[in-house]
């Protein structure tokens, strides 16, 4: 019996190759890899290989590069880190810059940053969920230390024009991070051609393992850390580290590194066969953002008078999953505050759902959700005492 996953920008299933190399670190290769016997030696050069290949995913230095538990744990050290290590030389309010739709992991701490005293300013998006480069131009101060703009919106696929922020950035001097949590293993990346000082990576959403993450500091770059321990890491990340799991995003970057040019396209290929025949199967629909820069996995479809938590638990029961945004957010009672962003009224927000596929989805896949996605949109309105039923003239 088909099951059909399309919920990929939530998390992916760990690959074959990744759970084959990073098993025997659970058993007979557990030393700890700051050990200098043997054991240790050989976690460490497990470490050191995995930090190679995720620093060539990115186009980074490996010294660059500060493993984490994952893509929170990178873009909380990059704010909190640089806002905390930071000193003005006339005094003031540190000033930091966002977006409107940024993920929470970053609103969150910036939000968290303003209670301390902190000034943010969350620069709007256009109808099309992109940044105005020179919206971010604007609002910089001589007090701002830090502009975060993710690469790729989580809910929306649509990408930012980082490079362009970049160079605005570096005339400022002023520090940029971005998140990259969803482009990562989807599309090259090149830190020094996109101007950040900071990038978040997560090993689950390149169908590596939950847990653990990546963060690219450059060189020079001075952050105050978040935990206090020993020395690991430049004194940047303590702990022990999960050998493990950093195993298995070494491998995951170094397939997606390998794979993505060919992935992209046929990927991207499914999501358009996927659209399309949702736009043309099911009347009252349409898509959320730009059609034209964002991931080629990603779509954000509203089904106009449907529930999207409902159609959600309807497609489930169908064996299709999906999801009406950031799974971070699932069981939340607000509109999704990207979709509320690009200026869409609480009634579509909450009637859109998130379609994100994966390497290991195929043209079946895509065939059978929209299969079963008519009749099961067709039911759902029948159910709403607000369905109107499209005339010719709105169809």
């Amino acid at each position: 019996m088909r099951r059909v996953y399309l919920d990929n920008n939530a998390t992916t299933a760990i690959r074959p190759e990744v759970l084959e190399a990073l098993t025997p670190y659970l058993a007979e290769e557990y030393g700890n890899a700051s050990s200098i016997h043997s054991f240790g030696q050989r976690a460490r050069a497990g470490v050191e290989r995995a930090r190679a290949e995720v620093a060539a995913l990115v186009g980074a230095q490996p010294k660059e590069i500060v493993f984490t538990s994952g893509g929170t744990e990178s873009d909380n050290l990059a704010i909190f880190g640089v806002v905390g290590a930071a000193k003005l030389d006339q005094g003031g309010t540190k000033h930091v810059i966002t977006s409107a739709i940024e993920h929470h992991a970053v609103l969150n701490a910036c939000q968290h940053v303003e209670r301390t005293g902190v000034d943010v300013t969350y620069v709007p998006v256009g109808s099309d969920g992109i940044v105005d480069p020179e919206d971010v131009r604007r609002e910089i101060r001589p007090e701002t230390v830090l502009i975060t703009v993710m690469h790729a919106n989580n809910e929306l696929g649509t990408l930012q024009p980082i490079e362009e922020i970049g160079k605005i950035a570096r005339e400022a001097d002023v520090y940029f991070h971005s998140d990259a949590v969803q482009t990562a293993g989807k599309l090259p990346l090149d830190v020094r051609k996109l101007g950040v000082d900071l990038l978040s990576i997560s090993g689950h959403k390149l169908h590596g393992p939950k847990g653990v993450g990546a963060l690219y500091v450059h060189r020079g770059v001075h952050l105050e850390p978040l935990f206090y321990g020993g020395h690991h890491q430049g004194d940047l990340r303590p702990g022990t580290e999960n050998v493990a799991g950093i195993i298995g995003l070494g491998k995951a970057a170094e397939l997606a590194r390998r794979e993505q040019a060919g992935e992209a396209v046929r990927i991207g290929g499914l999501r358009d066969r996927l659209e399309e025949e949702i736009l043309a199967t099911v009347p009252q629909t349409g898509v959320n953002g730009s059609r034209e820069r964002r991931l080629p996995n990603t779509t954000n479809i509203y089904f106009e008078f449907i529930e999207g938590e409902a159609l959600v638990i309807a497609l489930d029961l169908k064996r299709v999953a999906c999801s009406t945004g950031a799974a971070c957010s699932s069981g939340a009672i607000e509109p999704s505050h990207v979709l509320t962003a690009i200026g869409k009224p609480p009634e579509i927000a909450r009637a859109s759902l998130r379609f994100s596929l994966g390497h290991l989805n195929v043209a079946g896949d895509v065939a059978y959700a929209v299969e079963v996605l008519p009749e099961t949109v067709h039911r759902l309105r029948e159910l709403s005492p607000l369905y109107r039923k499209p005339t010719t003239a709105n169809v």
